[in-house]
């Protein structure tokens, strides 16, 4: 179907209009002075509608009862006229007129004498045969002598008559200036209360919304382990919005923490390489050395620069794992993946004369590489820095989960060292001066959870074994 193009046109100009803004002024408003604003605007086109509504009913009401009596008056000076009887009297206010063609008037009620309610031109359409219909006066401003006429043209004995017949409005207009009074006074009274009700629900609506803005506002100001004062027992829009923020100032203390611990660990653990290798150099200046003392001086500082290399690469790596907790799975051989983690201990193993034995299944699983390949060769590291005998790294996937695990055939961890194998900077020697930096383990932790797994530590067959157990 084909739109006409003018009703087309329409249309287009209509919908293709841009979307008004809001005033500039609105925006710059408290948000409870907005809904506020809102209600009142909302309510007073309600109100408005409402009044309306029954103003018209009762005008309807009331016109259609003046129109009755004025028909049925008009109806009975026609008779009267046409008669030629005496014209009867009408209800309480009623008037009547009986002009000829030229307007002159024949008849009429003493009230209204003889000055013509007719205009010569709504005298000319009655006289051609059309009902004419006018109020005289206004409801607002008020004004005297309201009416409302009628008149029709009357063949009388073969002569033209106009009967013009009246009825005061004054009952009727009375009623509807009361009636506005009325419902201005309601409507008023009614958006009063309701934007009074709507600046309370309002006010009482956001009041938690300040009381998370105080809360926020200490903890900017350095107000320690504050958290948002939630109802347990709600569930709405509000509540959301506590419950979430409360998780960001646990993620945001979190962060904090792992920011603190971080500084403190590298301080802690960088302070003895850094003593180490200004005790090498002052050592060296503090007079000649021959070329085989400079040269032995300058292994042991490339030692220490490359423990302290490693110790940073590793708080490196522990920090980034720790803050973003994210991992990229993507699907590959579990063969391939524990091969190319041992591969880069197999001569070190063998210059030691020790054995590095894989039994990996031949399946797929879904892991980060990028994360598990150093986990798992930080555990053969350990196995052979520590350890004694042949190093076993088996790997097998039951149910969607894979397990995989180091073993060593040492004297396995010291008792007291398990409960804390996975923290920071832990050594099952006392001294801190030995070899590794005591991130291994807290790495492969990291890794594991990460993954949504675990990892523990544990004393077997005489050795020492390290499992990870995480879904693929």
């Amino acid at each position: 179907m084909t739109l006409p193009p003018l009703l087309a046109g329409r249309l287009r100009a209509w919908f293709g209009r841009p979307a008004k803004r809001l005033p500039a002024w609105f925006g710059r408003l408290p948000v409870v002075g907005r809904l506020v604003l809102a209600v009142a605007v909302t309510m007073s086109l309600v109100l408005a509608a409402a009044a309306g509504l029954v103003y018209w009913r009762v005008q309807t009401a009331l016109d259609r009862q003046l129109h009755d009596d004025l028909a049925g008056y008009r109806h009975s000076l026609d008779q009267a006229v046409r008669a030629g009887t005496t014209l009867p009297p009408g209800p309480s206010g009623s008037l009547y007129q009986v002009l000829d063609p030229h307007g002159r008037v024949l008849a009429a009620d003493g009230t209204v004498g003889h000055r013509p309610l007719l205009t010569p031109a709504e005298l000319h359409t009655a006289v051609r045969g059309h009902a004419v219909r006018r109020d005289v006066g206004s409801l607002l401003p008020i004004t005297p002598d309201t009416l409302r006429l009628q008149a029709e043209r009357v063949r009388a004995g073969g002569a033209t008559r106009v009967v013009v017949a009246a009825v005061r409005r004054g009952h009727r207009d009375e009623a509807l200036r009361e009636l506005l009074a009325q419902l201005a006074l309601a409507s008023g009274l009614t958006l009063i209360a309701a934007s009074y009700v709507g600046y309370r629900t309002a006010r009482a609506a956001l009041r938690p919304v300040e009381r998370y803005r105080t809360t926020a506002a200490a903890l900017a100001d350095g107000g320690p382990n504050l958290r948002l004062d939630v109802p347990a027992d709600r569930d709405d829009e509000i509540t959301r919005l506590g419950h979430t923020l409360n998780r960001m100032l646990d993620r945001l203390e979190a962060s904090a923490v792992r920011e603190r611990r971080f500084v403190a660990d590298a301080s802690h653990e960088l302070r003895t390489p850094l003593s180490l290798l200004r005790a090498e150099v002052d050592v060296a200046l503090h007079r000649p050395r021959s070329a085989e003392e400079l040269n032995q001086t300058l292994r042991s500082v490339d030692a220490e620069v490359q423990r302290l290399i490693d110790l940073s690469n590793a708080l490196l790596a522990l920090e980034e794992l720790g803050s973003t907790g994210h991992i990229t799975r993507a699907p590959v051989r579990l063969a391939g993946l524990v091969d190319t983690a041992v591969a880069p201990h197999l001569r070190t193993a063998e210059r030691a004369g020790r054995g590095v034995c894989a039994d990996a299944a031949d399946t797929t699983v879904d892991v980060d590489t990028r994360w598990l390949v150093p986990a798992i060769g930080n555990l053969v590291d350990n196995a052979l820095r520590h350890g004694t005998g042949g190093v076993t790294v088996t790997a097998s996937v039951h149910q969607g989960r894979l397990r995989l695990s180091v073993t060593d055939e040492g004297p396995g961890f010291p008792p007291g060292f398990l409960p804390r194998a996975f923290d920071r900077f832990a050594r099952a020697e006392a001294s801190r001066t030995g070899e590794g930096s005591g991130l291994g383990l807290a790495f492969v932790q990291a890794v594991a959870v990460a993954h949504g797994g675990a990892a523990r530590a544990e004393n077997a067959g005489g050795g020492a074994s390290v499992i990870l157990e995480l879904p693929c």
